[in-house]
């Protein structure tokens, strides 16, 4: 009797089958997607795992396989080349490390070439997988030769369990790991030429990791303390986290410098978990643009469970901008997956518009609980129709938002100056460092040991620049790529790489006397004359069009510069007109003459009596304030130099601003200068210096030539 039901089981269940599939692919015909993709760029993917080694080991099982998978409707293949401390190709780099490399097919073929190429010629997409990011085996040959390489616990541990054992964690903030992680993907885009290259959850770092000796330096060095006891404290968390993400912007550019079309791709946990437990800010990279397509892996067995994830607020605004999948268990060889699982959750998936990716190749009809042909029936019937791919399609993308608020930081990365305000930039892939935000001049200036090894076009072309104290620059004009904070310019820009600094003989005591170290200055005033011009102008999409100074009231504490001008964030302000001037060749936007005219002066003891003819400029880049007349009977008894407490300084624009001050001898806060210039061009300048951002909030509007005031509450 039980062998009797047993075989009309057997005989009866694929019937079964093909009439859940029938319903299936009716379900998801009938359904409208709430948010539908390009049909053309619907990600259908499978993951080519170390698991599957064995089959793609043999050249004719690599062509059916690949051959298998176009019949089925699938377009993406992610062959895996970085894992458990080797590559699964030939490397000149893990060659040069003494690494040996085992991993070549039954023919001594480079099995990762073979893929790509049988994929190619099934119109497949082939994007190889980097799976073990900062993973690493202890025992490695990698580790063992770099234990500096290495991050770890607060106790000192330096290993934590896996999906893939016990494993150690190379310290994604050493330029020397990023460096060799760089290499890596940048020799698998020069020699397959790929579709693209993905990371996955393991290009992170778990949150209780980053107490090694470099990063509490660095952790100290930038922030003045060393890392709290607890390793999820939130400003410790944002910390590394951004960290992850600066080093994902340069690999982008560098990804995209090599393949300007290449798929850059991410495959993360979901974000919650991403972000508080292994520091993968995932969100905030697609927010960038610099994330071509996500499949975020959902490895759940119930499918309310697997709703709930696939219908979180940052997979709906994700699949608005670029192709985003759901990745899928298909099993595992110790733990297979019924069709039935598999069936249910690409359906819920695809009646939301998502795409999918299967993990692994093996578990998908050679490792399972039902027959080979009855999965593969399955997927014919999930996937009835072709979606092909394109990379051609795959133009660069500009961040989802429209405004962004970088910190000011109150000290450089080099020399001692008394106030100011310093933006990080990272240039040429360097190391960020905080340079000097100055709205009284234009162009980026920094020594050339802030640039890092990404590619530079030298025009050998040496400028000059004088800056208000009378400090001459002197330095080779180059083209390259900047990252401001977190938001890398949208192409290269001229940067003035400055070797050489002295005075001007009319101003003997300028900064570069003090033979203090240079920590460069990015100027960012419209009012431009020469190259290099304002940087911020090649900032992508709305981010270009003018910025907000927010000032820090000479505390210690961040100011901040606010990118990007919208209706919300220029409320409050009250706006001054500047007047246009001739263009630059080669500079984006109108340049402008951003000295204010009809400024009203007031300087007791002077003939500057309400006088509303000077002309004046917001400028953070000057310490010490002063006033320069062209004529000394202007300046009445008051000789050149530092005012007293009795000749106090009223200056205003009606309606505008009303700026008061009580001259006095701390730098940046009240210490006022005058000058007597007669080869002055205009009669009356006037520059309140950086302590006039202590009272006002200025806004800069490259777009329209204005400036705006709000009075700091």
């Amino acid at each position: 009797m039980n062998r009797a039901w047993w075989l009309l089981r057997k005989r009866l269940l694929p019937l079964l089958f093909c009439l859940i599939s029938f319903f299936a692919v009716l379900q998801l015909n009938s359904f409208t997607p709430a948010v539908a993709q390009i049909p053309r760029q619907q990600i259908r993917g499978v993951w080519l795992s170390g698991n599957d080694f064995s089959v793609f080991r043999n050249r004719s099982q690599v062509q059916a396989a690949m051959s298998q998978l176009r019949k089925l409707n699938f377009n993406t293949v992610y062959p895996v080349v970085w894992n458990d401390g080797y590559t699964q190709y030939p490397s000149a780099i893990m060659q040069k490390k003494g690494i040996p490399f085992f991993f070549k097919g039954a023919e001594g073929q480079d099995v990762i070439a073979d893929i790509i190429s049988q994929a190619r010629s099934q119109g497949l997409l082939a994007i190889p997988w980097f799976e073990f990011g900062f993973m690493v085996p202890l025992t490695s040959e990698l580790a063992s030769q770099h234990p500096d390489w290495l991050t770890q616990k607060q106790d000192g541990t330096q290993t934590s369990i896996s999906a893939a054992g016990e494993v150690a964690w190379l310290n994604p903030f050493h330029p020397e790991v990023q460096n060799f992680i760089r290499e890596l993907v940048l020799e698998v885009i020069t020699k397959y030429n790929p579709d693209g290259v993905q990371f996955d959850d393991h290009t992170s770092l778990p949150v209780d990791f980053g107490y090694d000796k470099y990063t509490i330096a660095l952790y100290t060095q930038e922030t003045g303390n060393p890392p709290p006891s607890n390793p999820q404290a939130q400003a410790w968390i944002k910390w590394r986290a951004d960290k992850m993400s600066a080093f994902m912007v340069d690999l982008y550019q560098s990804v995209k410098a090599e393949k300007p079309n290449a798929i850059f791709s991410v495959a993360p946990n979901y974000y919650d978990f991403a972000y508080k437990l292994q520091l993968q800010d995932w969100l905030n990279w697609v927010r960038l643009g610099i994330v071509d397509e996500l499949v975020m892996q959902v490895y759940r067995n119930d499918l309310e469970s697997f709703i709930g994830q696939i219908t979180r607020p940052e997979i709906l605004e994700t699949q608005q901008v670029i192709p985003t999948g759901i990745g899928i268990m298909a099993g595992l060889r110790n733990r297979p997956v019924s069709i039935a699982q598999i069936q249910s959750q690409v359906v819920a998936a695809q009646q939301r518009g998502l795409g999918i990716g299967f993990f692994y190749y093996e578990s998908l009809w050679d490792i399972a609980p039902e027959p080979a042909a009855q999965r593969q029936s399955a997927f014919a019937a999930l996937f009835p129709n072709p979606a092909f791919r394109d990379i051609s399609q795959n133009t660069p993308r500009k961040p989802t938002f429209n405004t962004v608020s970088l910190p000011l930081y109150p000290k450089p990365s080099l020399g001692q100056r008394g106030r100011g305000y310093f933006l990080e930039v990272a240039i040429a892939n360097g190391q960020p460092k905080r340079v000097l935000l100055d709205t009284g001049s234009a162009g980026l200036r920094v020594p050339k040991e802030f640039l890092g090894n990404a590619p530079i076009r030298r025009t050998g072309q040496n400028i000059k620049e004088v800056l208000s104290d009378g400090t001459i620059l002197e330095g080779e004009l180059v083209y390259t790529n900047v990252r401001f904070g977190l938001i890398p310019a949208a192409e290269p820009i001229p940067v003035q790489v400055v070797t050489s600094r002295q005075c001007t003989a009319q101003k003997p005591n300028c900064s570069a006397k003090s033979g203090a170290p240079f920590s460069g200055v990015i100027g960012v005033n419209y009012s431009e004359k020469s190259l290099p011009y304002n940087p911020l102008r090649k900032l992508p999409g709305n981010l270009s069009n003018g910025y907000i100074v927010m000032g820090n009231g000479g505390t210690n504490k961040n100011g901040s510069l606010i990118l990007g001008l919208t209706p919300e964030n220029q409320a409050g302000f009250k706006m001054a007109s500047w007047s246009q001037q001739p263009q630059i060749n080669g500079v984006a936007g109108n340049q402008w003459d951003s000295r204010l005219g009809k400024v009203c002066l007031t300087l007791a003891g002077s003939s500057a009596k309400n006088s509303c003819n000077a002309i004046a400029i917001a400028d953070t880049g000057t310490i010490n304030a002063f006033a320069e007349f062209k004529s000394a009977s202007t300046a009445g008894k008051l000789k050149p130099g530092v005012l007293a407490s009795a000749n106090t300084v009223k200056l205003a624009i009606n309606g505008i601003f009303d700026y008061s001050l009580t001259p006095g001898n701390r730098d940046g806060f009240n210490r006022w200068n005058l000058n007597i210039s007669p080869k002055s061009p205009v009669s009356i300048f006037v520059n309140p210096g950086i302590a006039f951002f202590d009272k006002y909030d200025v806004l800069f509007d490259q777009v329209n030539g204005k400036q705006g005031f709000r009075t700091r509450r």
